[in-house]
């Protein structure tokens, strides 16, 4: 069983010159002045009792001027590390060799498929450069994490490709162990969250799934940095570049909904050290308002489709589940209240404006203009066609030669 293990790197310009209009926003990317989470990431792989597969790193830079530069310093990171085994880089240069070869082989339309921007398409990078490899297995994780389970390639090998009890086991995630050793999300508790219960929700499936028996059980839930896909779900099931942020649960909705079933080991963990986020708690908020109400849209605008399996958002309760229903509007306007109220006793203005403006947001722009269930069917079939595309042996072994140049 080939396996591949994923890791993508955001940067950003350095911490002088800070975010410029139109750069991508991610949660926490590294300033290029800065040295980061990366080697730590790598470094820890020392740790794992099982070296025999692949690490690829993703050079994602926020913004298309800053590519080389990204390139560069993720390079000299590899170059430092020493994991004892076989490391390759898949930056921007890559995937502008990689469009160029879909040209020449009049598959420019594809190319749309393949971008280093937003989560979901990085996303989908890690699952086609796996692809490229010729890998069964994809191991996904983020650099803002350390290996501590010595078994952890091990244990993410155990189940994946298996028939267990006549369902098939092509999905596995794990899930993050905090700094303190637990599996709970702690935040500072603030009169909002009342009405915006995400964390109490996440905590209490996280005791569910997580904190007890069996060791493998049906998810509703999954963690993107801990993640371990087969091929039969990553050649035929994209990430939706639709979705701003939570792009890891919004897979598992899409698989689903093409009749995968995807499981979680309470046994596989890995050690969660995120840096503090960058952006205001107002724009965490809008971009989670953005990403349940699409993904409510898309379960809502669901069709009888054969070979397609209808989803109801109390199948992932109690998170996000309790994201996809119908009070998700009232959830927003309470909440973003609040908010707005508390930036206004801390003297913050301009917070407690955009605070209020998710409510019209909720209402306007993060409406879906058109139907997200449609839109998926026609991204899921292109992702397929692509992915036999660049399984047939003399692409392969073209897009072998762009991506296995070892750092």
């Amino acid at each position: 069983m080939k396996v591949t293990m994923v890791i993508p790197s955001y940067w950003a310009r350095e911490t002088g010159t800070g975010w410029k209009q139109g750069d991508a926003i991610y949660d926490h990317p590294t300033p290029l002045d800065k040295a980061g989470t990366l080697l730590r990431a790598i470094q820890s792989i020392k740790k794992l009792k099982g070296k025999d597969f692949q690490l690829v790193i993703i050079a994602v830079a926020t913004a298309e001027d800053i590519e080389a530069r990204v390139e560069d310093k993720v390079a000299s990171t590899i170059e430092s590390s020493n994991p004892g085994v076989e490391v390759l880089l898949f930056g921007a240069s890559h995937l502008r060799q990689i469009h160029g070869l879909l040209m020449r082989e009049g598959k420019k339309g594809y190319s749309a498929l393949l971008q280093l921007r937003g989560y979901s398409n990085v996303r989908n990078l890690c699952m086609f450069v796996s692809h490229i490899l010729n890998s069964e297995v994809a191991v996904l994780i983020d650099d803002d994490e350390v290996f501590e389970d010595p078994e952890f390639m091990s244990k993410a090998r155990e189940f994946i490709g298996r028939d267990i009890e006549g369902k098939a086991i092509n999905a596995v995630a794990g899930y993050y162990l905090q700094p303190d050793g637990g599996y709970h999300v702690k935040k500072p508790y603030r009169p909002w969250m009342q009405h915006w219960d995400q964390y109490s929700s996440m905590n209490k499936a996280f005791d569910e799934v997580i904190g007890s028996e069996p060791r493998l059980k049906d998810t509703p839930f999954v963690f993107g940095g801990n993640m371990v896909v087969h091929r039969d779900i990553f050649t035929v099931v994209p990430f939706d570049p639709d979705v701003p942020r939570g792009e890891d649960i919004d897979f598992l909705i899409n698989a689903k909904m093409f009749g995968y079933s995807f499981f979680l080991d309470n046994q596989l963990s890995i050690k969660h050290l995120p840096p503090q986020k960058a952006h205001p708690v107002w724009r965490s908020l809008r971009e989670d308002i953005y990403r349940f109400i699409y993904e409510r849209a898309k379960i809502e605008s669901q069709k009888e489709v054969k070979g397609m399996t209808r989803v109801y958002p109390d199948m992932f309760d109690p998170y996000p589940g309790c994201f996809l229903k119908h009070d998700l509007e009232s959830k927003i306007e309470s909440a973003s209240k609040l908010l707005s109220e508390e930036y206004l006793a801390q003297g913050d203005k301009e917070g407690s404006e955009e605070a209020l403006k998710n409510i019209t947001i909720a209402r306007t722009e993060a409406v879906p203009k058109l139907d997200p269930f449609q839109k998926l069917r026609v991204l899921q079939r292109r992702w397929h066609e692509l992915m036999s595309f660049t399984a047939r042996e003399e692409i392969r072994s073209q897009l072998n030669e762009i991506i296995c140049k070892e750092v």
